[in-house]
């Protein structure tokens, strides 16, 4: 199966670009499923119906999120009827569910988003709930696993990896905004600690200047906002996967302004 991540959309410019280029990305690369990080999708915070809809209709098949899943109230309600993913570490009782399933031909791949400890809120201990979580699904035969981790610290990603490689086949990092060149395939593992956000790629973490300078200069916060216009870029990763283990994987960045494509291939250590 082929299946494709993106990172973070943010807010107009990252669902513009995702409008322009997956439909041609998902033929010409014969992409099977289509999973994305919607959690910044709505103005830069949180998912609204409205634009989950939107996601769904330019070719998406799951959105994953994150901290910033419940900002727009409004979704709540559609956590159990949307494809949506929320992080599965979160307390029992919780709107939605952090697993669900696909079927791609005659293989299941289970699509998981799980939330890291450091800087976000109260959560379960990230790293023992998801060895269970993979236990149990190889408990039943699962093999394809895609994890999507949200999390602010590289140590904790890295970490991750060293747990569970050969045991997974996909592990992309988010939540930075801010991508990463250590890309690999361990033991059939993909691993990336941060895809890159989706969105204006000229501000700060795809939002507009003002607040964040204002904020580290004077100790004052303002709201963040998305840029009335910007340079912007698409961030996607595709990966083929065998029997539960990838075995091939490039990221795609495309440069609106340049009208520019980039091709990395991934490292694979065997």
């Amino acid at each position: 199966m082929r299946i494709s991540f993106v990172g973070d959309i943010i807010g107009k410019p990252g669902r513009e670009m995702l409008k322009k280029y997956l439909s041609s990305l998902k033929e010409k690369y014969k992409i099977d499923l289509v999973i994305a990080n919607g959690e910044n999708t709505s103005h830069g915070f949180g998912l609204s119906q409205k634009n989950a809809n939107e996601l769904l209709s330019y070719g998406v098949d799951f959105i994953t999120g994150g901290n910033h899943i419940w900002d727009k109230k409004d979704i709540i309600p559609f956590l159990d009827t949307l494809p949506i993913i929320r992080p599965i570490n979160y307390p029992p009782g919780t709107p939605g569910t952090g697993l669900r399933y696909a079927t791609v031909g005659d293989e299941k791949l289970a699509i998981i988003n799980l939330m890291g400890y450091f800087t976000m809120p109260m959560v379960e201990n990230p790293f023992l709930y998801i060895q269970k979580v993979v236990n149990d699904l190889d408990a039943k035969g699962i093999r394809n696993i895609f994890i999507d981790f949200h999390a602010e610290a590289t140590s904790e990603k890295a970490t991750l990896l060293s747990m569970l490689k050969g045991k997974v086949s996909a592990i992309c990092g988010t939540h930075t905004h801010v991508g990463t060149d250590d890309m690999v395939i361990d033991e059939g593992t993909f691993f990336v600690s941060d895809v890159g956000l989706t969105g204006c790629r000229d501000g700060i973490i795809g939002m507009d200047k003002k607040a964040p300078i204002q904020r580290f200069t004077t100790a004052l916060s303002s709201s963040f906002d998305i840029p009335k216009s910007c340079k912007k870029i698409f961030q996607i990763i595709i990966l083929k996967i065998t029997n539960g283990k990838c075995i091939d994987a490039k990221k795609i960045k495309i440069y609106n302004d340049r009208d520019k494509m980039t091709i990395t291939e991934v490292f694979k250590e065997y």
